[in-house]
C-alpha cells in the first residue's frame, strides 16, 4: 500500500533443504507435529470411526504426496483444518510456518459466517472463496474432499446425499488443481452417487439448492417455544459493545517510532492512518517482539452491530476482529475480550436456552417419564431423593428437574434422530461435546478462564444457535 513507510512483515523461511541436518525437523514434520498436537489438545476425533483426527490429516497429506513433493503443500495438507477446528489462528500458522503455508491454509479455510445465511448461502460463499484459491490450494482441497467423500459415503448415507451435491458444486471450481487428484475426486464422487442411486446435479446452482439441511419438525417445535428468548440473545449484544477503541498512528511514521508508541502505551495492535483513514494495522509479535504491518482482510472486519456469533467466527480464524463504525475501522476485539461480562451473560443465555431445549425434547419424546429407563439406578435414586426433598419443602417439582443437565443430554442422545438433530455422528462424539458444554458452564459459573479451555465449545455452540435462529 503506497504511503506507508513501515515495511510489511517478512515471512520466515521455515522449510529445510535436502542437505539440512537430519536431526532438524523439516517443514512437513513440524507441520505434522503441530497439527497432531493441536487436534489432540481438543480431543478431536474422526466423526464416524472415533479414530484420532490425524488419521484424516495423514490421508489427505498422503494423497497430496502422491502427486507432488511441494513441502508447503504437504504442510498445508496437515494443517488444513487447524484454523477451523482448533484454537490456532491463521496468524499462528504464519508465525510457525511462514507466509506461503499460511496463504495455502487461508485458501483452505471457509470464510462464510453464521450470520451470512442458511447452509446453502454459506456454502455458496465458501465455494466462491475456493474458486479464487491458488492451484496448489485447490490440489489440497481435492485430496480433502476425496477422503471425506469416502468416509461419509461409507458411514452416513443420509448425510452423504447432502455432501454429494455440495462436493459436485465444489468440483466445478477446482479444475485448476492437480489433474490426477481431480479425476480421483470425480471418480470417488460418482461412485458414492451410484451407491446412493442418485443423479449428480448438472450445475453448481442445482447442487447448492440441494444442499439445504434444515431443522427437523421437533427442532422447530422446541425452538419456537423459546424463539423469542433466542432472538433476544442474538440481538442483545453486538461487536460494538465489547470492542476496544483501536488506537491509530500516522502511516508516515517509521517503524521505530511506532514500536516505541506501542511499548509506551502497552498495545499489541494499532491502526495506521493514510489520508485520515485507518487502512492497515501493526501487530506486535510475541515470538520475537517485533512489529509487523498487516492489511485488513475482508473476513476479519465486521460492522459495529454485528452479532457476537460473527465475532466468535472471526476470532476462530484470526488473532483480532476489527469493528467498522461509520464506514471506518474504529474498534478491535481479541480473544481476551471474550472474557468480558457482556460475553459471559450472552453465553449464559445460550446455555440456559440449550438446557431448556434438551428438557423440552425429553418431555416431548417421553411424556410418561419412561426416559427413566435410560438413567442409571444410582442417578435415578439421587434424582428421586432430591425431588422428594423439594416436595417436602413445598416446592413445585418434576422428576426431570432433579436430573443433572449432563444426564438429561445423555438421555436424549440415546435416540439416533436426536444425535442427528444436534449434529452428532455417534454417542461417543455427543459425550465429548456434553463434557465440553459442562466445562464451559462450570467455568462461566465460577468466573474461570473460558477462552483457554472452552474456545472450541464456544465456537460450536454459537454457530448452532445462529443456524437455529434463522429457522424461526
Amino acid at each position: 500500500m503506497s504511503g506507508f513507510r513501515l515495511k510489511p512483515g517478512a515471512t520466515r523461511q521455515m522449510s529445510m533443504s535436502s542437505g539440512s541436518d537430519p536431526a532438524t525437523p523439516t517443514l512437513v514434520q513440524r507441520a505434522r507435529d503441530f497439527a497432531i498436537r493441536t487436534h489432540r489438545r481438543i480431543d478431536q476425533r474422526r466423526k464416524y470411526s472415533n479414530q484420532a483426527y490425524e488419521v484424516h490429516l495423514k490421508a489427505v497429506a498422503d494423497l497430496v504426496a502422491s502427486v507432488s513433493g511441494d513441502e508447503e503443500m504437504l504442510a498445508a495438507a496437515w494443517l488444513h483444518d487447524s484454523v477451523e477446528d482448533t484454537p490456532a489462528t491463521l496468524e499462528d500458522i504464519e508465525r510457525e510456518f511462514g507466509d506461503g503455508v499460511a496463504r495455502l491454509v487461508a485458501d483452505l479455510t471457509d470464510v462464510s459466517r453464521p450470520g451470512d445465511g442458511n447452509r446453502a448461502v454459506r456454502k455458496a460463499i465458501d465455494r466462491a472463496h475456493s474458486a479464487q484459491a491458488s492451484p496448489r490450494a485447490k490440489t489440497v482441497k481435492l485430496a480433502d474432499l476425496t477422503d471425506n467423500c469416502r468416509d461419509i459415503c461409507k458411514h452416513d448415507p443420509r448425510f452423504a446425499r447432502v455432501f454429494v451435491v455440495e462436493m459436485a458444486a465444489l468440483l466445478e471450481v477446482l479444475g485448476e488443481g492437480d489433474a490426477r487428484l481431480y479425476q480421483l475426486a470425480r471418480t470417488t464422487l460418482e461412485h458414492c452417487a451410484g451407491e446412493l442411486a442418485m443423479p449428480l446435479p448438472a450445475t453448481p446452482e442445482q447442487a447448492a439448492a440441494g444442499s439445504v439441511a434444515g431443522l427437523t419438525d421437533l427442532d422447530r417445535e422446541t425452538a419456537t417455544r423459546h424463539g423469542r428468548t433466542l432472538r433476544l440473545f442474538m440481538r442483545a449484544f453486538t461487536a460494538e459493545d465489547i470492542a476496544e477503541p483501536l488506537r491509530s498512528f500516522d502511516g508516515e511514521l517509521d517503524a521505530g517510532r511506532i514500536a516505541g508508541y506501542l511499548q509506551d502505551l502497552r498495545l499489541d495492535v494499532a491502526g495506521l492512518r493514510q489520508a485520515g483513514r485507518v487502512s492497515a494495522y501493526v501487530q506486535k509479535e510475541a515470538w520475537d517482539g517485533q512489529i509487523r504491518l498487516r492489511h485488513f482482510k475482508h473476513e476479519q472486519v465486521v460492522d459495529g452491530e454485528a452479532s457476537l456469533t460473527d465475532v466468535v467466527h472471526v476470532l476462530t480464524r484470526h488473532d483480532y476482529c476489527f469493528v467498522r463504525v461509520l464506514d471506518d475501522i474504529a474498534g478491535v476485539i481479541g480473544r481476551g475480550d471474550m472474557q468480558k461480562p457482556f460475553v459471559r451473560m450472552w453465553l449464559f443465555g445460550f446455555i440456559t436456552f440449550t438446557e431448556m431445549q434438551v428438557r423440552e425434547r425429553i418431555v416431548l419424546r417421553w411424556p410418561d417419564e419412561s426416559w427413566t429407563a435410560h438413567l442409571s439406578a444410582a442417578r435415578l435414586q439421587k434424582a428421586q431423593a432430591l425431588r422428594d426433598e423439594r416436595l417436602r419443602r413445598g416446592q413445585s417439582c418434576q422428576l426431570l428437574d432433579c436430573v443433572q443437565v449432563s444426564d438429561q443430554a445423555q438421555i436424549l442422545m440415546t435416540v439416533p434422530e436426536e444425535l442427528e438433530a444436534f449434529g452428532f455422528e455417534s454417542r461417543s462424539a455427543a459425550k465429548r461435546v456434553i463434557k465440553e458444554f459442562e466445562s464451559l458452564r462450570n467455568n462461566l459459573a465460577h468466573a474461570q478462564d473460558i477462552v483457554t479451555y472452552d474456545w472450541a465449545q464456544i465456537a460450536r455452540m454459537a454457530q448452532r444457535l445462529e443456524e437455529m435462529a434463522k429457522e424461526l
